[in-house]
């Protein structure tokens, strides 16, 4: 019987062929991230937000898990008429989706505002934000984290799913390593490094960050693109394109061994 991220990767592979969808490779990568946060580490009054939008079907299966949103609704993914584009938005699904997100870049923005609205509001909760390593590219990211540290949100967990690649390459040959733990440490964050497909490790260090009553935080979790999958492992093209039928009956078999291990 599949279970955890094991159970959610299915579901990933399931619906990304059934809808002929792409961005499954990231989605992979991010999956055992999500889990962590929605079924060891937050509480109901905590927000996430998934900055890195492209893999949003991580975040669905994992809403599905949680009995947010119906096996019905999940069939509808990326197809016309859909509450689950390919992207999050936020209409439907307001609670669990606070943000619709798409263009990346902002995730770490909306996560301090809320951050804030908390403080000022006497709310001693965790906001978290899950974002890419090609993401922290943008200026915006930059500007956000500066922000955090001058105004000392310390009930912001920032986590970042370093795979590696981006969309035209791996992100260390595009504009450097923009995810490393000194630039971050630099301005200001607490700032740990885990394996990201370690559940244990990814509780410890969300549990640990929580002490620190000064600094914004920061997990770097080092993960695979493709995590699972032989022949999608570190390979830019499972950023993009969908399965064929005999990819998808591989992955399958891939994920039963897995469990039957």
């Amino acid at each position: 019987m599949l279970e955890g991220c094991d159970k959610l990767r299915k579901k990933i592979i399931d619906t990304a062929f059934a809808t002929k969808s792409g961005h499954i490779g990231g989605a992979l990568s991010v999956i055992d991230i999500l889990y962590t946060c929605f079924f060891k580490t937050m509480n109901d009054c905590e927000e996430l937000i998934l900055s890195k939008g492209h893999s949003a079907l991580a975040l669905y299966v994992c809403l599905n898990e949680k009995g947010v949103i119906s096996d019905e609704e999940l069939s509808s993914f990326y197809k016309d008429g859909t509450v689950l584009p390919a992207h999050p938005s936020s209409f439907h699904y307001k609670k669990d989706i606070p943000f619709g997100l798409g263009s990346l870049g902002h995730g770490l923005s909306l996560a301090n505002g809320v951050a804030l609205a908390n403080r000022l509001n006497g709310k001693d909760v965790c906001t978290y934000v899950v974002m890419s390593d090609g993401e922290t590219n943008e200026g915006s990211v930059w500007e956000a984290a500066n922000f955090a540290v001058a105004n000392k949100l310390n009930k912001l967990i920032s986590i970042i799913d370093k795979n590696k690649l981006q969309a035209f390459g791996y992100s260390n040959e595009v504009l450097g390593d923009t995810a490393s733990k000194d630039k971050w440490e630099t301005i200001g964050f607490e700032v740990v490094e885990v394996d990201g497909h370690s559940i244990e490790d990814l509780r410890k260090a969300i549990k640990n960050l929580k002490n620190d009553d000064v600094r914004p935080k920061l997990i770097i979790a080092n993960t695979i693109k493709g995590k699972g999958i032989d022949f999608m492992e570190n390979e830019l093209k499972w950023h993009y394109i969908p399965m064929k039928p005999e990819e998808y009956d591989s992955a399958v078999k891939q994920l039963k061994v897995i469990v039957d291990a």
